[in-house]
Protein backbone atom coordinates (compact mmCIF):
# COMPACT_ATOMS: atom_id res chain seq x y z
CA UNK A 1 0.00 0.00 0.00
CA UNK A 2 1.29 3.47 -0.92
CA UNK A 3 2.31 5.51 2.13
CA UNK A 4 1.38 9.18 1.81
CA UNK A 5 2.28 12.21 3.89
CA UNK A 6 -0.33 14.89 3.24
CA UNK A 7 0.53 18.56 3.79
CA UNK A 8 -2.26 21.13 3.71
CA UNK A 9 -4.00 23.74 5.81
CA UNK A 10 -7.07 25.64 4.50
CA UNK A 11 -10.44 24.50 3.18
CA UNK A 12 -9.00 24.21 -0.34
CA UNK A 13 -6.90 21.22 0.81
CA UNK A 14 -9.74 19.32 2.53
CA UNK A 15 -11.24 17.62 -0.57
CA UNK A 16 -7.80 16.33 -1.60
CA UNK A 17 -7.19 14.75 1.81
CA UNK A 18 -10.73 13.36 1.85
CA UNK A 19 -10.18 11.84 -1.60
CA UNK A 20 -6.95 10.15 -0.51
CA UNK A 21 -8.71 8.70 2.53
CA UNK A 22 -11.62 7.45 0.42
CA UNK A 23 -9.22 5.91 -2.11
CA UNK A 24 -7.67 3.89 0.75
CA UNK A 25 -4.17 5.32 0.58
CA UNK A 26 -2.19 4.80 3.76
CA UNK A 27 -1.93 8.25 5.32
CA UNK A 28 1.29 8.10 7.32
CA UNK A 29 0.77 11.61 8.66
CA UNK A 30 -1.08 14.86 8.04
CA UNK A 31 1.11 17.93 8.35
CA UNK A 32 -0.71 21.23 8.82
CA UNK A 33 -0.04 24.69 10.19
CA UNK A 34 -0.20 25.30 13.95
CA UNK A 35 -3.56 26.30 15.41
CA UNK A 36 -4.12 30.02 14.89
CA UNK A 37 -6.06 32.65 16.87
CA UNK A 38 -9.47 33.40 15.35
CA UNK A 39 -12.61 35.41 16.11
CA UNK A 40 -13.15 38.18 18.60
CA UNK A 41 -11.86 36.07 21.44
CA UNK A 42 -8.72 35.18 19.49
CA UNK A 43 -8.94 31.61 20.73
CA UNK A 44 -6.77 29.04 18.99
CA UNK A 45 -8.59 27.30 16.16
CA UNK A 46 -7.44 24.20 14.26
CA UNK A 47 -7.10 24.33 10.50
CA UNK A 48 -9.82 22.73 8.33
CA UNK A 49 -7.34 20.02 7.38
CA UNK A 50 -6.59 19.24 11.02
CA UNK A 51 -10.29 18.93 11.79
CA UNK A 52 -10.75 16.37 9.01
CA UNK A 53 -7.63 14.48 10.14
CA UNK A 54 -8.97 14.36 13.69
CA UNK A 55 -12.28 12.92 12.49
CA UNK A 56 -10.36 10.05 10.87
CA UNK A 57 -7.91 9.69 13.78
CA UNK A 58 -4.89 10.31 11.57
CA UNK A 59 -1.42 11.10 12.86
CA UNK A 60 -1.11 14.92 12.90
CA UNK A 61 2.05 17.03 12.89
CA UNK A 62 2.00 20.82 13.28
CA UNK A 63 5.57 22.12 13.11
CA UNK A 64 5.97 25.89 13.07
CA UNK A 65 8.69 25.31 10.47
CA UNK A 66 9.97 22.43 8.37
CA UNK A 67 13.56 23.71 8.65
CA UNK A 68 14.71 22.07 11.92
CA UNK A 69 16.61 18.83 11.40
CA UNK A 70 14.47 16.97 13.94
CA UNK A 71 11.34 17.81 11.92
CA UNK A 72 12.95 16.52 8.73
CA UNK A 73 14.09 13.37 10.56
CA UNK A 74 10.56 12.79 11.91
CA UNK A 75 9.13 13.05 8.39
CA UNK A 76 11.81 10.73 7.03
CA UNK A 77 11.08 8.16 9.75
CA UNK A 78 7.54 7.88 8.38
CA UNK A 79 9.03 6.42 5.18
CA UNK A 80 6.61 8.09 2.75
CA UNK A 81 6.35 6.83 -0.81
CA UNK A 82 5.00 10.21 -1.85
CA UNK A 83 4.20 13.57 -0.24
CA UNK A 84 1.06 15.33 -1.46
CA UNK A 85 0.83 19.08 -0.83
CA UNK A 86 -2.22 21.34 -1.20
CA UNK A 87 -2.02 24.93 0.04
CA UNK A 88 0.17 23.98 2.98
CA UNK A 89 1.49 27.46 3.71
CA UNK A 90 5.21 26.71 4.07
CA UNK A 91 8.00 26.33 1.53
CA UNK A 92 9.43 22.81 1.27
CA UNK A 93 13.21 22.81 1.19
CA UNK A 94 15.38 20.31 -0.65
CA UNK A 95 15.88 18.03 2.38
CA UNK A 96 12.10 17.49 2.57
CA UNK A 97 11.58 17.33 -1.19
CA UNK A 98 14.12 14.51 -1.39
CA UNK A 99 12.45 12.31 1.24
CA UNK A 100 9.85 10.34 -0.76
CA UNK A 101 10.77 7.83 -3.44
CA UNK A 102 8.05 9.14 -5.75
CA UNK A 103 8.70 12.83 -5.06
CA UNK A 104 6.38 15.54 -3.75
CA UNK A 105 3.22 16.41 -5.68
CA UNK A 106 1.42 19.73 -5.39
CA UNK A 107 -2.25 20.52 -6.09
CA UNK A 108 -2.16 24.12 -7.33
CA UNK A 109 -5.22 26.28 -8.10
CA UNK A 110 -4.18 27.67 -11.48
CA UNK A 111 -3.11 26.61 -14.94
CA UNK A 112 0.62 26.89 -14.40
CA UNK A 113 2.78 28.68 -15.33
CA UNK A 114 0.07 31.35 -15.03
CA UNK A 115 -0.34 32.55 -11.47
CA UNK A 116 2.42 30.93 -9.51
CA UNK A 117 2.26 31.89 -5.85
CA UNK A 118 -0.01 32.09 -2.85
CA UNK A 119 -3.20 33.71 -4.24
CA UNK A 120 -3.77 32.37 -7.75
CA UNK A 121 -7.57 32.42 -7.59
CA UNK A 122 -7.80 36.07 -6.54
CA UNK A 123 -5.24 37.02 -9.17
CA UNK A 124 -7.14 35.25 -11.96
CA UNK A 125 -10.42 37.00 -11.08
CA UNK A 126 -8.80 40.41 -10.68
CA UNK A 127 -7.04 40.07 -14.04
CA UNK A 128 -10.28 39.23 -15.82
CA UNK A 129 -9.15 35.75 -16.89
CA UNK A 130 -11.91 33.77 -18.60
CA UNK A 131 -10.46 30.39 -17.65
CA UNK A 132 -8.41 29.02 -14.79
CA UNK A 133 -8.02 25.50 -13.46
CA UNK A 134 -5.93 23.12 -11.39
CA UNK A 135 -2.43 21.78 -11.93
CA UNK A 136 -0.88 18.67 -10.41
CA UNK A 137 2.86 19.27 -10.48
CA UNK A 138 6.11 17.85 -9.16
CA UNK A 139 7.60 20.13 -6.55
CA UNK A 140 11.09 21.57 -6.76
CA UNK A 141 12.96 24.29 -4.90
CA UNK A 142 11.51 27.13 -7.02
CA UNK A 143 8.12 28.74 -6.44
CA UNK A 144 5.55 26.54 -8.21
CA UNK A 145 8.09 26.00 -10.98
CA UNK A 146 8.13 22.20 -11.13
CA UNK A 147 7.13 20.01 -14.08
CA UNK A 148 3.44 19.48 -14.79
CA UNK A 149 1.82 16.06 -14.45
CA UNK A 150 -1.80 16.98 -15.22
CA UNK A 151 -4.09 19.98 -15.64
CA UNK A 152 -7.83 20.59 -15.82
CA UNK A 153 -9.51 23.81 -16.95
CA UNK A 154 -12.45 25.55 -15.29
CA UNK A 155 -14.28 28.65 -16.59
CA UNK A 156 -14.48 31.71 -14.36
CA UNK A 157 -18.13 32.72 -14.12
CA UNK A 158 -19.15 36.40 -14.22
CA UNK A 159 -20.43 36.19 -10.64
CA UNK A 160 -17.51 34.18 -9.23
CA UNK A 161 -15.78 35.37 -6.08
CA UNK A 162 -12.52 33.96 -4.79
CA UNK A 163 -14.62 31.96 -2.33
CA UNK A 164 -16.95 30.33 -4.86
CA UNK A 165 -14.21 29.63 -7.41
CA UNK A 166 -11.81 28.23 -4.81
CA UNK A 167 -14.50 25.82 -3.63
CA UNK A 168 -14.98 24.48 -7.17
CA UNK A 169 -11.27 24.23 -7.84
CA UNK A 170 -10.78 22.33 -4.58
CA UNK A 171 -13.20 19.65 -5.74
CA UNK A 172 -11.66 19.55 -9.22
CA UNK A 173 -8.18 19.30 -7.70
CA UNK A 174 -9.17 16.36 -5.54
CA UNK A 175 -10.61 14.49 -8.50
CA UNK A 176 -7.59 15.23 -10.66
CA UNK A 177 -5.23 14.14 -7.87
CA UNK A 178 -6.90 10.74 -7.52
CA UNK A 179 -6.84 10.27 -11.29
CA UNK A 180 -3.19 11.33 -11.60
CA UNK A 181 -1.50 9.77 -8.56
CA UNK A 182 -1.82 6.07 -9.53
CA UNK A 183 -0.65 6.82 -13.07
CA UNK A 184 2.36 8.69 -11.70
CA UNK A 185 3.22 5.91 -9.26
CA UNK A 186 2.98 3.38 -12.10
CA UNK A 187 5.39 5.38 -14.27
CA UNK A 188 2.74 6.19 -16.86
CA UNK A 189 3.21 9.98 -16.86
CA UNK A 190 6.07 11.96 -18.39
CA UNK A 191 6.38 15.32 -16.58
CA UNK A 192 6.14 18.40 -18.82
CA UNK A 193 8.33 21.44 -18.19
CA UNK A 194 6.64 24.79 -17.67
CA UNK A 195 7.09 27.52 -20.27
CA UNK A 196 9.04 30.18 -18.36
CA UNK A 197 8.04 32.86 -20.90
CA UNK A 198 4.40 32.57 -19.73
CA UNK A 199 5.02 32.94 -15.98
CA UNK A 200 2.86 35.34 -13.96
CA UNK A 201 3.02 35.73 -10.19
CA UNK A 202 0.31 35.99 -7.52
CA UNK A 203 1.74 37.21 -4.22
CA UNK A 204 0.26 36.53 -0.81
CA UNK A 205 -2.74 38.77 -0.10
CA UNK A 206 -2.55 41.34 2.68
CA UNK A 207 -5.39 43.27 4.30
CA UNK A 208 -4.35 46.48 2.59
CA UNK A 209 -4.70 44.82 -0.82
CA UNK A 210 -8.47 45.14 -0.46
CA UNK A 211 -8.38 48.95 -0.76
CA UNK A 212 -10.44 50.30 -3.65
CA UNK A 213 -8.75 52.84 -5.90
CA UNK A 214 -11.57 54.86 -7.43
CA UNK A 215 -9.28 56.16 -10.19
CA UNK A 216 -9.43 52.69 -11.77
CA UNK A 217 -12.11 51.64 -14.25
CA UNK A 218 -15.48 50.32 -13.15
CA UNK A 219 -14.72 46.96 -14.76
CA UNK A 220 -11.47 46.61 -12.80
CA UNK A 221 -13.15 47.62 -9.54
CA UNK A 222 -16.03 45.18 -9.99
CA UNK A 223 -13.52 42.37 -10.48
CA UNK A 224 -11.52 43.63 -7.49
CA UNK A 225 -14.57 43.34 -5.22
CA UNK A 226 -15.08 39.72 -6.28
CA UNK A 227 -11.37 38.92 -6.06
CA UNK A 228 -11.19 40.18 -2.47
CA UNK A 229 -14.21 38.14 -1.31
CA UNK A 230 -14.31 36.63 1.25
CA UNK A 231 -10.89 37.90 2.41
CA UNK A 232 -9.57 40.52 2.90
CA UNK A 233 -12.74 42.22 1.52
CA UNK A 234 -12.70 45.25 -0.74
CA UNK A 235 -12.92 48.47 1.25
CA UNK A 236 -12.91 52.22 1.03
CA UNK A 237 -13.47 54.99 3.58
CA UNK A 238 -16.50 57.16 4.26
CA UNK A 239 -16.48 59.99 6.79
CA UNK A 240 -13.25 58.67 8.26
CA UNK A 241 -14.56 55.14 8.78
CA UNK A 242 -13.85 52.00 6.84
CA UNK A 243 -16.64 50.94 4.52
CA UNK A 244 -16.39 47.41 3.14
CA UNK A 245 -17.86 46.82 -0.30
CA UNK A 246 -18.96 43.19 -0.12
CA UNK A 247 -20.84 43.05 -3.43
CA UNK A 248 -21.03 45.36 -6.42
CA UNK A 249 -21.97 45.33 -10.09
CA UNK A 250 -21.38 47.39 -13.19
CA UNK A 251 -23.94 50.15 -13.64
CA UNK A 252 -25.52 51.28 -16.90
CA UNK A 253 -26.14 55.02 -16.58
CA UNK A 254 -26.36 56.02 -20.22
CA UNK A 255 -23.60 58.61 -20.30
CA UNK A 256 -20.28 59.17 -18.61
CA UNK A 257 -20.09 61.62 -15.73
CA UNK A 258 -17.46 64.20 -14.82
CA UNK A 259 -17.77 63.82 -11.08
CA UNK A 260 -14.74 63.32 -8.83
CA UNK A 261 -13.51 59.76 -8.55
CA UNK A 262 -15.33 58.11 -5.63
CA UNK A 263 -18.31 60.51 -5.74
CA UNK A 264 -21.57 58.88 -4.66
CA UNK A 265 -24.88 59.21 -6.50
CA UNK A 266 -28.15 57.71 -5.34
CA UNK A 267 -31.19 57.05 -7.51
CA UNK A 268 -34.24 55.33 -6.02
CA UNK A 269 -31.85 54.44 -3.20
CA UNK A 270 -29.51 52.61 -5.60
CA UNK A 271 -25.95 53.56 -4.73
CA UNK A 272 -23.55 54.44 -7.54
CA UNK A 273 -19.89 55.43 -7.27
CA UNK A 274 -17.93 57.37 -9.89
CA UNK A 275 -14.92 55.48 -11.28
CA UNK A 276 -11.85 56.69 -13.10
CA UNK A 277 -13.10 55.86 -16.59
CA UNK A 278 -16.26 57.93 -16.19
CA UNK A 279 -18.38 54.82 -15.62
CA UNK A 280 -20.23 53.97 -12.41
CA UNK A 281 -20.05 51.04 -10.02
CA UNK A 282 -23.27 50.11 -8.25
CA UNK A 283 -22.78 48.98 -4.66
CA UNK A 284 -25.18 46.23 -3.60
CA UNK A 285 -23.90 45.14 -0.17
CA UNK A 286 -21.74 47.14 2.24
CA UNK A 287 -20.56 47.04 5.83
CA UNK A 288 -19.65 50.15 7.78
CA UNK A 289 -16.90 49.77 10.36
CA UNK A 290 -18.34 48.38 13.59
CA UNK A 291 -21.72 47.57 12.01
CA UNK A 292 -23.30 44.54 10.39
CA UNK A 293 -23.31 43.94 6.64
CA UNK A 294 -26.40 45.25 4.87
CA UNK A 295 -27.98 45.89 1.52
CA UNK A 296 -26.52 49.09 0.06
CA UNK A 297 -30.00 50.51 -0.57
CA UNK A 298 -30.90 50.05 3.09
CA UNK A 299 -27.60 51.68 4.05
CA UNK A 300 -28.41 54.68 1.82
CA UNK A 301 -31.87 55.07 3.36
CA UNK A 302 -30.32 55.10 6.82
CA UNK A 303 -27.56 57.51 5.83
CA UNK A 304 -29.08 60.27 3.66
CA UNK A 305 -25.78 62.17 3.78
CA UNK A 306 -24.16 59.38 1.73
CA UNK A 307 -25.40 60.96 -1.52
CA UNK A 308 -23.02 63.64 -2.73
CA UNK A 309 -20.13 62.46 -0.54
CA UNK A 310 -16.83 61.15 -1.90
CA UNK A 311 -15.57 57.72 -0.88
CA UNK A 312 -11.90 57.23 -0.12
CA UNK A 313 -11.26 60.93 0.25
Amino acid sequence: MTRVIFMGTPAFAVPSLAALIEAKYEIAAVVTQPDAPAGRGQQLKPSPVKMLAQQHRLHILQPASLKPSDVVEALGALAPDVIVVAAFGQILRRDVLDLPKHHCLNVHASLLPRWRGASPVSAAIAAGDAITGVTIMLMEAGLDSGPILAQREEPILPEDTTGTLTERLARIGATLLIETLPKWLAGEITPRKQDESLVTLAGRLKKEDGKLDWSRSAVELERHVRAMSPWPSAFTTWQGRQLKVLRAELAVVGQKNKLPNGAVLTNRNHVYVQCGDGEMLRLTEVQLEGKRAMDAEAFARGHPNLAGSVLGG
